[in-house]
């Protein structure tokens, strides 16, 4: 067990905080006072550097969702994917539904389906890695804000961060009593309630407690010879009880259990939805209809568990934190992958393809100590160490009939990772800093594979390496209102194995990944802070690649590395309050990403579908392509009016829209596993009363009934999947 091979880790860790506090002579200093909040646009205090400061301090691309955002993008049932395209250089998909996001920042990301999958983008979830994919879905309920970190951030965060990370932190228990109970009615029979409550237990006790509920009736019909007809519905439900303990100015305790259990359908894959040489939708797709033969149903199962320890003691000129976490989940999930049904289509389907994957067993343990100096002084730091292991059982099988298996592939995979990392900020000016950060990290990560269609006996295969990672910025305040920023950095992901052998034998690896990224911006406010902008222009070039090659023929994952990725572009960011009734808001993102590797070709169109590469020996070449699922541009606008009314009401009206560029799916390039550029707009009107205590609203996502692809299965026909379809529903809310 992990939790026992790390216990005696953990109690030297809780053994060296009581001796600092134990510690003779260590005088505490106050905090100063906090200044008065200008008027306008506030302040937004971010932990990016795992110290609250403003983040126009960050020397990084930085956004933040919060506040009307957050509650916008989270309403109607919405899962992670309801956040791509929503702030800067962001895409989130995934062919897993609710349950499997996949993230992808300045283009890097990974298409991987297999339940192991490592990806670029790290998921932080109350200073806790997510690593298994799975764990990336958890849902989004009493959220503080969510901060997007772009670029390589290996010097502070776990592992696996050259891309960047996305950083959830939740709601924290308090003195004061609150909370908030919200319940609302949507489209297709959903539903959604959540809520939230904490306080005082005593004076150096508080807790918080937080759930989500949140569901769908089937309102997709199945015509085709399956028992069950009916698809497409959920029951998702999450919980967070925390409980924080602070006996004295200098010791703060914090204790996060929390879990998740859902039962809905899986991805609805629609077969032949692509006609051969055209892009996008054609007359085969009917939102609600689809030919299923698969046995036993479009389902999937999920259920995970955790626990936090953060731990702090503030030794007035030092602060000594440990952070303790622990995720474990069982997973089971069946889809009809061909979609369709081979004797009766839509369309050509050579042969049914019924899959199903499943995580028996998974259990990961991270812990981080670190050190940092306190204070807004001339000479700032950071030093700590962190230890990751995860251990990991997976399985695939293929389906000849309803209940008979043809193929039943296992994995088991056990990482080891542990690094130490320290960061220094000096002033040298009171408005110039300058930042350094270095990491180092080992990694390690063995992995068996066995039974597949060949029925191949256990194969071992073992990925390690070693490697550094840091960054160098350097913060310039030009005056109160105006900083500038630029930014080096080094970001590694650790080596891959993948042994999905479910219809193949090949258990393949990737060597480590590495991203050098510079940028330059500015963060400013103007107008007496009505005006706020952000702006920067980023290049990276990216030595040996991960990429997964999905699909073709043989309908197996394979990895790879390409011996060079580039990417390049800027971000742009602008809030705007008119007037104090008025708010508007808006980001541009530009992405230009590349693949150079002259001899790299990949199996592609299993299905009937339209090489634009060069073929080699009936491959395709990708050396030129952009990265899958990155496309160049990425927009989006908000706009938000109010009106008071009465004593202490007022009336509200908000829209937001979001546009994603032409995007390929493929690392090869195709007409068909493309679509075009398209926005996406949602709607929210309602009325907040007596001093917003109360709230009712009515709303819509997708609101112009936008009907695309957002991804494709090239195996035996054009199957692809789309996008969320248009919703409306009513909330209402009461804080207390």
């Amino acid at each position: 067990m992990i939790f026992k091979r790390y216990f005696a880790m953990a109690s030297v860790s809780a053994i060296a905080l009581g001796s600092f506090i134990g510690a003779p002579g260590l005088a505490l200093a106050q905090a100063a006072p906090a200044a008065t909040e200008p008027t306008g646009i506030e302040t937004i205090i971010v932990t990016a550097r795992k110290r609250e400061e403003s983040s126009q301090d960050v020397p990084a691309s930085l956004s933040t969702v919060r506040g009307d955002a957050l509650t916008t993008l989270t309403s109607g049932g919405a899962d992670m994917n309801a956040f791509s395209a929503r702030v800067p250089s962001l895409v989130v998909e995934s062919s897993f539904g609710r349950t499997f996001p996949r993230f992808y920042l300045r283009g890097l990301g990974n298409s991987d389906f297999d339940l192991n999958a490592s990806q670029p983008v790290s998921l932080i979830y109350d200073d806790v890695v997510y690593e298994n994919p799975v764990l990336k879905g958890f849902p989004v309920f009493d959220v503080a804000r969510i901060e997007v970190l772009r670029g390589p951030q290996g010097t502070l965060f776990g592992r696996n961060t050259p891309a960047g990370i996305v950083k959830f932190d939740s709601v924290k228990p308090s003195q004061k009593s609150s909370g908030y109970a919200k319940g609302g009615l949507r489209s297709y029979g959903g539903y959604d309630a959540e809520g939230a409550v904490g306080g005082a237990i005593s004076d150096t006790v508080s807790f918080r407690v937080s759930a989500l509920l949140t569901g769908q009736d089937d309102w997709i019909t199945n015509t085709g010879p399956l028992a069950q007809k009916k698809l497409g519905g959920l029951d998702d439900s999450a919980i967070r009880a925390q409980l924080r303990i602070q006996p004295n100015d200098q010791l703060d305790v914090l204790l996060n259990a929390h879990a998740r259990k859902l039962d809905g359908s899986s991805q609805i894959f629609r077969a032949n939805v692509i006609t051969k040489g055209q892009r996008g939708l054609n007359a085969n797709y009917v939102a609600d209809r689809v030919s299923y033969d698969q046995g036993a149903g479009n389902r999937q199962e999920l259920e995970t568990k955790g626990v936090t320890a953060h731990i702090s003691y503030d030794f007035g000129y030092l602060t000594l934190t440990s952070v303790t976490g622990y995720e474990t989940l069982s997973f089971y999930g069946r889809g009809d992958i061909d979609g369709g049904v081979a004797e009766v289509g839509p369309g050509f389907i050579p042969f049914s393809s019924d899959t199903a994957d499943g995580v028996d067993d998974h259990e990961q343990f991270s812990q981080e100590v670190r050190l940092s100096s306190n204070g807004d002084t001339q000479l700032s730091w950071q030093i700590g160490t962190y230890l990751f292991q995860e251990d990991l059982s997976i399985y695939s099988l293929a389906f000849f009939s309803p209940t008979g298996v043809f193929s039943d592939a296992r994995q088991t995979q056990n990482t080891d990772s542990w690094a130490l990392f320290g960061s220094l900020t000096y002033k040298p000016t009171d408005r110039l800093a300058l930042t350094g950060g270095l990491r180092y990290t080992d990694d390690s990560k063995d992995l068996v594979a066995r039974g597949g269609i060949a029925d191949i006996a256990p194969i071992s295969k073992s990925v390690s390496d070693e490697a550094w990672s840091w960054d160098l910025s350097a913060t310039y305040e030009a005056n109160e209102a105006v900083n500038f920023y630029t930014r080096a950095a080094r970001g590694y992901r650790a080596p891959s194995i993948q042994g999905r052998i479910l219809f193949g034998s090949a258990v393949t690896t990737a060597k480590s990944e590495f991203v050098t990224s510079y940028e330059a911006g500015v963060k400013a406010f103007a107008f007496e802070r009505t005006l706020r902008a952000d702006f920067n222009v980023f290049t990276m070039n990216i030595e040996d690649q991960q990429f997964t090659a999905i699909g073709g023929a043989g309908n197996f994952n394979q990895l790879l590395n390409a011996k060079e990725g580039k990417a390049s572009g800027f971000e742009a960011e602008v809030q705007w309050l008119p007037t104090p009734n008025l708010s508007f808001a808006g980001s541009l993102s530009y992405n230009k990403t590349e693949i150079n590797d002259a001899n790299l070709t990949v199996g592609a169109c299993g299905a009937p579908c339209t090489i634009q590469n060069p073929l080699v020996g009936g491959n395709a070449k990708i050396d030129g392509n952009s990265f899958p699922n990155a496309p160049e541009w990425i927009a989006n606008v908000s706009a938000k009016y109010t009106k008071p009314f009465g004593n202490g009401h007022e009336f509200f009206v908000l829209t937001d829209w979001a546009y994603k560029g032409e995007t390929y799916f493929t690392l090869y390039k195709s007409i068909e596993y493309s679509e075009d550029g398209y926005w996406e707009g949602g709607l929210r009107v309602g009325a907040t009363l007596f001093d917003n205590k109360y709230e009712i609203a009515a709303y819509g996502r997708n609101i112009t009934d936008e009907e695309r692809l957002v991804g494709g299965i090239d195996f035996n026909n054009l199957t692809g999947f789309t996008n969320a379809p248009r919703v409306w529903g009513i909330e209402v809310r009461v804080k207390f």
